[in-house]
């Protein structure tokens, strides 16, 4: 096996893309240790356990395992198919609309404000992905 040299930043093609996979797959690790945490805590085995707290931690890792992959897709076609700084803007609207909504599920008793923004910024960002990328293939 020949010995490379490891890729430096500036080598790679997609740092957006990899530095949002980073922030938004210590999200998803953060809400995942929190169904755990609930679930040692409360003996909950399978399910919710008809626990409205569990219910919500369940649902919110669910979500984020939902609409996580397909902001990171579109992040990186972007990255191939438009210039700077559009998927830069996409992440940001998709890494703080996924930490706005985490946060709604994390606690109990937050304001239901940051779900719903947290859903809009995230929506936003997939709207702006899915024109870049089309805009990207046409142009």
């Amino acid at each position: 096996m020949l010995y490379t040299e490891s890729p430096k930043m500036h080598d790679f093609a997609f740092p957006v893309t990899a530095w949002s996979t980073v922030l938004l797959g210590g999200l998803y690790l953060w809400l995942t240790i929190l169904v755990i945490m609930v679930r040692r805590t409360d003996g909950i085995v399978l399910g919710d356990n008809n626990d409205r707290i569990m219910a919500k931690k369940i649902r919110g890792q669910a979500n984020a395992a939902e609409q996580i992959p397909l902001g990171l897709i579109l992040i990186a076609l972007n990255e191939a198919l438009n210039p700077a700084p559009t998927p830069l803007v996409i992440a940001a609207f998709l890494v703080i609309g996924r930490y706005l909504h985490a946060v709604y599920f994390a606690k109990d008793g937050t304001h239901f404000r940051f779900r719903l923004y947290g859903m809009l910024f995230t929506l936003i960002a997939q709207i702006l992905g899915l024109i870049g990328v089309v805009v990207g293939l046409l142009f």
